[in-house]
Order: C-alpha cells, then sequence, then structure tokens
C-alpha cells in the first residue's frame, strides 16, 4: 500500500518536471535592462489576464465594470466584448470561445464576440477556471474551500467536487502535458498538485511548493498562475511573481511593478508568448523575458 502511495507521487512529480532535472534560477528568465512597463491603467480593480495564440492579451476590469478589453501584439486597446461585468478569471478553450467566471452572477460562461453568452454552469461563485484540450473545466470557489469540475462534451455538463479542504483556492493552472493541475491557495503558503485521472477527478494531492511569506503566519495571497515551456511555473503572491522550477523549488521572487497594491493575474502573451503580463491593482504591467508560455491548442 505505502508503495502504490508513493509511486503515485513521484508520477506527479514526474509528469510536471518535463524532462528538466536542474535547478532553474530567475536569472534564466529575466533579461538584464529588462523591467516591468505599464501597458493599461487607471482602472478600478483589474484581473482575468489571459492570451490567445497568436499573442493577443485579454483583461477585465473586474472592480469598474466595462467588459473585456483586448491588447494586441502592437499595444492597441480595443474593446473585445462590453457589458459583461465581474470577470474574474477566463481563458480560451479549444473551441475558440472565451471562458470566464462570474462570481457575483454567480456562473460560468462561453463568450464570443456579437453573441449572447452561454451559461455552461450556474448557481456557484467561480473564482478562477482552467479549460483542457480535450474539453474538461476545472474552477476554484474560494467560498466553500473547493474545487470542481465538469466535462464540456457530456450532455447534461454534470457538476462535481473534486477537492476540498484547501483553506482559500484561488488560482488554478495545468501543466503543458495536460496531467497535472495546479491549486494556490491565497491564504496559506501551499501550492497543492492533483493528478488529473482519465475520469477528469483528481489523485494524488499533494503540498508540491512553498510560497514565500511576508512573515510567519501572514496570508500568501496566492492567487493567479502560470506555466512556461519549461514547466517553471509562476504564482502571484503577496510579496510579488513567485517563480518555481519543476521540480517545485523555489527560483526567485520578481517584485511587483506596484509593491502597495494586489498582484492577482499573471500570463505569457504578446509575439511568440514571450512576455510576462500581470494584473496588479488599477493597472496591467509586461515585462520581456527569456521563457515562453505555451499554447496548448
Amino acid at each position: 500500500m505505502y508503495k502504490r502511495i508513493f509511486g503515485l507521487l513521484l508520477a506527479v512529480v514526474f509528469s510536471s518536471c518535463i524532462g528538466f532535472a536542474q535547478d532553474i534560477s530567475l536569472g534564466h528568465v529575466l533579461i538584464d535592462g529588462e523591467d516591468w512597463e505599464k501597458v493599461v491603467g487607471d482602472m478600478q480593480f483589474c484581473d482575468a489576464c489571459c492570451t490567445d495564440g497568436a499573442g493577443n492579451f485579454y483583461y477585465s476590469d473586474v472592480g469598474g465594470g466595462g467588459g473585456i478589453r483586448k491588447v494586441d501584439t502592437s499595444g492597441k486597446v480595443s474593446n473585445y466584448i462590453s457589458d459583461i461585468a465581474g470577470i474574474s478569471g477566463m481563458q480560451f478553450g479549444p473551441d475558440g470561445r472565451l471562458y470566464a467566471c462570474q462570481g457575483r452572477a454567480r456562473r460560468i460562461i462561453a463568450l464570443r464576440p456579437g453573441t449572447a453568452p452561454d451559461i455552461i454552469v450556474s448557481g456557484v461563485r467561480p473564482n478562477d477556471l482552467v479549460v483542457t484540450a480535450d474539453g474538461n473545466i476545472y474552477f476554484t470557489e474560494t467560498s466553500t474551500r473547493r474545487v470542481y469540475h465538469t466535462n464540456l462534451n457530456k450532455k447534461g455538463r454534470r457538476l462535481r467536487i473534486v477537492a476540498k479542504d484547501i483553506a482559500k483556492p484561488n488560482g488554478i493552472a495545468i501543466s503543458a502535458d495536460g496531467g497535472t493541475l495546479l491549486v494556490s491557495d491565497h491564504m496559506d503558503k501551499e501550492i497543492w498538485f492533483f493528478r488529473i485521472e482519465e475520469d477528469g477527478s483528481l489523485g494524488c494531492r499533494s503540498p508540491y511548493a512553498s510560497l514565500r511569506l511576508r512573515a510567519r503566519f501572514h496570508p500568501s495571497k496566492g492567487d493567479g498562475m502560470e506555466i512556461d515551456e519549461m514547466g517553471c511555473f509562476y504564482v502571484t503572491s503577496d510579496l510579488g511573481l513567485q517563480m518555481f522550477d519543476p521540480t517545485g523549488r523555489m527560483s526567485g521572487v520578481m517584485h511587483a511593478p506596484q509593491p502597495g497594491k494586489p498582484l492577482v493575474s499573471v500570463v505569457f502573451s504578446g509575439r511568440e508568448l514571450g512576455y510576462i503580463y500581470v494584473a496588479n491593482g488599477d493597472a496591467i504591467y509586461r515585462r520581456k523575458v527569456k521563457a515562453k508560455g505555451v499554447w496548448q491548442w
């Protein structure tokens, strides 16, 4: 029994390592002379960083309304979908639609410009979500300490709880190979890893990495997450953007562009997905790096 449990935990580790055994430091990612640059400002509270495969960037002013906005690779800002408020997390799915969390409206919706929202899930308060290549949605519900799953390909779209008893589950991400789910905890320091089973359930729960804290027993404010092509993962937090190598070891912390304001969301976007974009308080910033993001479709 113990050998079986240990073997399953190792499977989680190896699935996320993607062949990298060495330490990867922050120096392998940062470019000398490059720092954060403001992309958009003067919002109330921005969130829901998202990209498409061409490197166009999307975001929401969740505090101020105004719908979903797009920043193309030349830096031009435009309205993408208007009159959609309260978006806290979103991602494009393999069908080309934009899936979004509307916590205040208690639903997850699928969007295309010029068409009415398609309600995917209702009666929940979703915080953040991820959509897999085979049409599964996982999302966090912070208020109930749960992670949910639904399969877009099945009629009836049965909603089920696949993880619970995380202090404040917040950000969520998936490994490039689609086999491992990551969940950040806004209250505690742990980043939870799960193996995605064939039926969509989660197994092998493991506190795979630990966020640095400002002080002992201080909330980590772990939030949005992103993964690069090397398998490194990035987590927004109270201290800044924390980076971990594929084995879960701390690589370093990038300072927040606006240290006194919440750093809540992160994504690779821009040309060749070679920029890190973050939502930080009332503004969006980006930074050119050596690493690149992963586009699954």
